[in-house]
């Protein structure tokens, strides 16, 4: 199945959380309390979730978190923090967070995951000098990641970056905002979600898969 490109309000409503970034979400979350869809009103405020529900609907949290990851590709990164030493889920979290996505949108340059994603696959990044073009790249302590310079007059990337709080940076990225780049100087620790996810439960959900 491919990556869902709809309103992304609808995933926000299905989940019960602001998942998607948007800053309206959360007005829709609470003037709406039944299912999205046009049968969602019919149906009725929601049923009371089975075990098997909670925990898909926690891996689905996750998924959409960070942009909205095919299964295959979020099964990967389970695979391999299940096999890696350390807690499953905090290795899982780390992996999502070297995405290079998600340290431009941590870096300010993207005001959602999704926005980064985009950016990211026109090419407007360096990393290291060189341009990468690949959402998924895994960026390592010591890396520097900086907007192009043909790019710096994009006016939503400014605005993004102007707006962005360096305080809000995450520890192990820093950032360096009059020469539009950032820096990876530690692997994520103490990783902050928008929205408090369940690891149990995910490593729960794919044990039973």
């Amino acid at each position: 199945m491919g990556r869902y490109i709809g309103p992304q309000v609808r995933v926000d409503r299905k989940l019960g959380v602001v998942v998607s970034g948007k800053r309206s979400a959360p007005k829709t979350l609470s003037r709406r309390n039944f299912p999205p869809g046009q049968h969602g009103r019919i149906k009725g405020r929601r049923k009371k979730p089975t075990e098997y529900g909670l925990r898909l609907v926690e891996k689905q949290k996750l998924k959409a978190l960070y942009g909205g990851l095919r299964e295959k590709q979020f099964r990967k990164y389970f695979d391999e923090a299940s096999r890696s030493k350390g807690n499953t889920g905090q290795v899982l979290l780390q992996l999502l967070e070297k995405r290079l996505d998600n340290v431009v949108y941590r870096l300010g340059f993207a005001s959602t995951r999704r926005q980064a994603r985009q950016w990211v696959a026109h090419g407007h990044f360096l990393v290291n000098g060189q341009k990468v073009n690949v959402p998924s790249y895994r960026v390592s302590p010591g890396d520097i990641i900086e907007l192009k310079p043909t790019s710096r007059d994009i006016p939503q990337l400014l605005q993004n970056l102007e707006n962005m709080d360096p305080r809000a940076v995450p520890p192990w990225l820093e950032l360096d905002k009059e020469n539009f780049r950032g820096k990876v100087i530690d692997i994520p620790r103490d990783i902050q979600l928008e929205v408090p996810v369940n690891l149990q439960y995910i490593i729960e959900f794919y044990s039973r898969v």
